[in-house]
């Protein structure tokens, strides 16, 4: 089964103290829904029309986790504090076998 990531880029971020607040949230939602951080706010070299903004990367064992895991209350409550707080990119997208 292939598994599910979550790659978020963050374009810009507005309010620093509603990201705190998200990562709070977010950080223990993930991790009760299966996934793992694999990277957060680590070095990012972009390229083209890349922005070198906060990068994160979640695995999970499967495209479906990951969905199911943007669904979950516990991860929409995260979104609720992070509101307007920042402009991402936010997909899921389905590892290879």
């Amino acid at each position: 089964m292939a598994k599910g990531y979550w790659v978020s880029v963050y374009r810009t971020i507005a309010d620093p103290e509603k990201v705190a607040a998200y990562d709070k949230l977010a950080g223990p939602a993930v991790e009760a829904a299966g996934g793992r951080l694999l990277s957060r706010g680590s070095r990012v070299v972009a390229h083209d029309a890349g922005i070198a903004e906060r990068t994160v990367l979640i695995e999970f064992d499967s495209f479906e986790q990951a969905v199911a895991a943007r669904a979950s209350a516990a991860y929409q409550e995260a979104l609720a504090a992070l509101a307007d707080g920042v402009e991402r990119d936010f997909r899921i997208i389905e590892g290879l076998d």
